[in-house]
């Protein structure tokens, strides 16, 4: 079998995006597979039959797949850091009198940002989060610590707050997130003029 000197593409696995096979000649046992932008590049030995380099691809598109969620594992902190944040915010705007007994990170709350329940110092934070700035988070978090303190939205509390100097900014930052997300989408997912 000789080298196919033209790139090709594979039809893309499910979420994987175009995926790009190159075959060698010089290359004789090994297989390698890397990202280049929405591309995944898979390189494969030129006597591959074509049973073989399928069963290669889907095995490499895995390991990277794998690799993509330990990197956002490690990217993503998690309820431990969570938890360490919370001390910190707690020490720094609260004279450390707010003792969450846990932090957390949450899947199920879709119209909140975060909880508090004070009787069991539960403080639970939305997914969503993650993928926003830490000021917010930070604010988000913070928020909850206040109601450890004062339970309500009261004067008291929202003196609490005014320590944190993007208070307001955290606050606008949820506003448009929230109202994003309840914008239909624009119709023949053209961009909404």
């Amino acid at each position: 079998m000789s080298a196919d000197p033209s790139p090709r593409l594979a039809a893309p696995a499910l979420g994987a995006g175009e995926v790009e096979i190159r075959r060698s000649a010089r290359r004789t046992r090994s297989v390698s597979a890397y990202r280049e932008g929405d591309r995944t590049i898979v390189l494969v030995p030129a006597r591959l039959s074509e049973a073989e380099e399928r069963r290669w691809v889907g095995v490499m598109l895995e390991k990277l797949a794998a690799k993509d969620r330990d990197r956002e594992r490690r990217r993503t902190p998690g309820d431990a850091e969570l938890a360490d944040r919370a001390a910190r915010l707690s020490a720094r705007y609260l004279d450390g009198r707010a003792r969450p007994a846990t932090v957390r990170w949450v899947t199920n709350q879709n119209s909140r940002w975060g909880s508090c329940t004070p009787a069991e110092g539960s403080i639970r934070l939305s997914h969503r989060l993650r993928e926003m700035p830490e000021y917010v988070v930070d604010y988000v978090l913070l928020h909850e610590l206040a109601h450890l303190l004062v339970p309500g939205h009261g004067p008291g509390f929202w003196r609490l707050l005014e320590a944190y100097p993007r208070t307001e900014r955290a606050r606008g930052y949820l506003e448009g997130a929230a109202d994003a997300a309840r914008a239909p989408a624009p119709p023949d997912g053209g961009a909404a003029t």
